[in-house]
């Protein structure tokens, strides 16, 4: 009997954290490994066949301000994580992003239990930021090894003194599970006339408020231009649905939210228009053209700026990855509805921006590593037990 905790968090975290769950799961079985996994996630890991000790997916936000009212749920799934490992030691600990909670309960373990196996699994983009050094010092200072999903942050951990292992991008994998656009489209009953364009608002409560109202309000400029415009919008959260469909009559648009199998509108797209995230990524290596748009509230935005000194090349992890602009964003004050418009339409209107984008893509793609990624990994940790 082997056990293994993972801890993680939100939307994206659950996402990772279940493909890794299917994979160790497989490869124990494969190798006669009775393996249990107890995690803190959400249903997506659940459904993989973690025991959930806590759902992390509705604690997840972005900011200062908006994290307040995080703060009780997040301290008490982080201090459940805490008291379970040290009534019920695990084999290995195993980290997916979800930062600061991490490598609380990380070096919690650590000085409970020494010999621990920790690793971390698509670490913090600390690469990206310089004023974040000191905190991968710390977490070199209680990790075993790091595999990265990007290359350069292999190469950033390695400098400071880490093991970090260059694994690829696990979404590699998690794409080519997705349905074929044909399938797609005759699931969710697109015309071939219809323009299908995908809305990505939210996965977290803030961008309800933040980000949803000039994604539609874009979308509605958009679909007065242009009339055999479909919108789709994969939903996140089940607690999401009562907003958003208000918003789609609010905004009169001619969408339809997704409940069941929302993965499949990623597939079925012609374009995008996302929240900033892993969803980009996702519609990357889809080959989906799209706009990426993030904001925050005012005051988040004032301290990122004046206190923190916030200062990063890009956000979205679709540029992170050959660090350029392959996807526009816009932020904060650039993301108005009007903007969202005007560069949407240029890339739907235009085959020479379209192409380029989807050449863009097409390079990205060979940085992220080899299929097989979640694989490798798990066959890694299982060795190491």
């Amino acid at each position: 009997m082997k056990t293994i905790f993972i801890s993680t968090g939100d939307v994206s975290g659950d996402l990772q954290g279940a493909l890794l769950v299917a994979a160790l799961k497989r490869l124990a079985e494969q190798s006669g490994i009775d393996l249990t996994i107890v995690a803190l996630g959400g249903s997506k890991m659940a459904a993989a066949g973690a025991k959930i000790i806590a759902d992390t997916t509705f604690i997840s936000s972005i900011g200062v301000w908006e994290a307040l009212a995080y703060l009780r749920p997040s301290f008490q799934a982080r201090d459940l994580a805490k008291q379970y490992v040290k009534a019920n030691p695990p084999d290995a600990l195993i980290l997916i992003d979800y930062v600061d909670p991490n490598i609380s309960i990380g070096k919690y373990a650590r000085d409970l239990f020494p010999n621990l196996l920790i690793d971390f699994y698509i670490a913090p983009q600390d690469w990206v930021w310089p004023r974040q050094h000191k905190r991968a010092k710390l977490i070199v200072s209680f990790i075993n090894e790091i595999f990265s999903v990007f290359p350069i942050e292999a190469s950033y951990f390695t400098e400071r003194g880490a093991k970090a292992t260059f694994i690829g991008h696990p979404l590699v994998d998690r794409v080519a599970t997705l349905a074929s656009r044909d399938t797609a489209r005759q699931q969710l009953g697109i015309k071939d006339a219809d323009i299908a364009v995908a809305l990505i608002p939210a996965s977290r409560q803030q961008e309800l408020t933040y980000i949803l109202p000039v994604i539609f309000a874009a979308a509605r400029q958009i679909q007065d231009r242009l009339p055999l415009v479909r919108f789709w919008i994969p939903l996140a959260r089940p607690d999401f649905v009562d907003e958003i469909e208000s918003q789609i009559k609010a905004y009169q648009l001619n969408a339809t939210l997704v409940t069941e199998n929302a993965d499949l509108v990623l597939s079925a797209a012609d374009f995008a228009i996302t929240k900033c995230g892993t969803v980009s990524l996702e519609l990357a290596l889809l080959n989906i053209p799209q706009v990426v748009v993030y904001r925050v509230s005012k005051v988040t935005a004032w301290i990122a700026k004046n206190v923190v000194k916030f200062a990063i090349p890009y956000m979205s992890p679709t540029n992170l990855v050959e660090m350029k602009p392959i996807v526009p964003e816009l932020l904060q004050d650039e993301a108005t509805a009007d903007r969202v418009a005007s560069e949407s339409l240029e890339l739907m209107l235009n085959p020479e921006r379209r192409e380029r984008m989807l050449s863009d893509y097409a390079q990205m793609r060979t940085a992220l590593g080899d299929p097989g990624v979640c694989d490798r990994v798990a066959a890694a940790i299982l060795a190491k037990l």
